[in-house]
């Protein structure tokens, strides 16, 4: 296969330690990337910004956010992406229930204090096993805490504004791959297969024993689904 460059996209207030399993691996395929999805408060100029600091080709893969903004990248360069990988993640937009806890996270960190978005996050973040796990919860605070207030902040506002990506579904025309934790409480797998039904010839995953955040939580089951799928295709 020939080398081809990887672009990596965060979760909200998640940092390249997101993929800190997957890196290595995916570095023996070609260049990898973790792109900034700190910066701008809109999907539009979210993905503006990364796509000025990206090779001129690549795969892609994103997590719950990182999906998000992957739909933004299809939008508005389609041809820049060679294959798709999307994580734990939903083609829907917010509704008023998750718009509503998004502002009232915000409210919490407000004052400054982001642990108590930690407080918050993590129970859904986790399969039902996990929630009890104080190292997963101390890695999750970690990368919160680099991420930073004001760029939270702006997170969620992207977030909370971005578009319907489910009519977008069938002008896909890269190999994607979809993957779901089974036990995955903020994006469910009904989700992921919303989004494999959608995109002609997806692959869909689901992961077993696994909450939302499956590079962390299966971190050897995901590394090994993406690397087998991108060298098969």
């Amino acid at each position: 296969m020939d080398t081809l460059p990887t672009l990596l996209i965060p979760g909200l207030a998640a940092t390249a330690r997101l993929y800190e399993v997957q890196i290595p691996a995916l570095w023996r395929l070609g260049p990898v990337m973790v792109a900034n999805h700190t910066r701008r408060e809109s999907m539009p100029a979210l993905v503006e910004d990364i796509l000025a600091h990206a090779p001129p080709r690549f795969a892609l893969a994103g997590l719950s956010m990182g999906g998000y903004i992957a739909f933004e990248i299809m939008r508005q360069a389609p041809d820049r992406v060679l294959k798709l990988v999307l994580l734990d993640t939903s083609a829907r937009p917010d509704t008023p229930e998750q718009t509503a806890r998004r502002r009232l996270m915000i409210e919490k960190a407000g004052p400054g204090d982001l642990s108590l978005v930690t407080d918050l996050m993590f129970p859904a973040l986790v399969h039902a096993d996990r929630k009890g796990d104080e190292t997963l919860k101390a890695a999750v605070e970690e990368m919160l805490f680099e991420t930073g207030l004001a760029a939270f902040i702006r997170q969620q506002t992207a977030i909370m504004s971005r578009p319907d990506s489910r009519p977008g579904l069938s002008a896909i025309r890269c190999p994607a791959l979809v993957l779901v934790g089974d036990g995955d409480e903020l994006t469910p797998p009904a989700l992921a297969g919303e989004i494999a039904q959608g995109i002609e010839g997806a692959r869909l995953v689901t992961v077993p024993h696994c909450g939302h955040l499956s590079t962390l939580e299966r971190p050897e089951f995901v590394t090994k689904a993406i690397v087998e799928w991108l060298q098969g295709n």
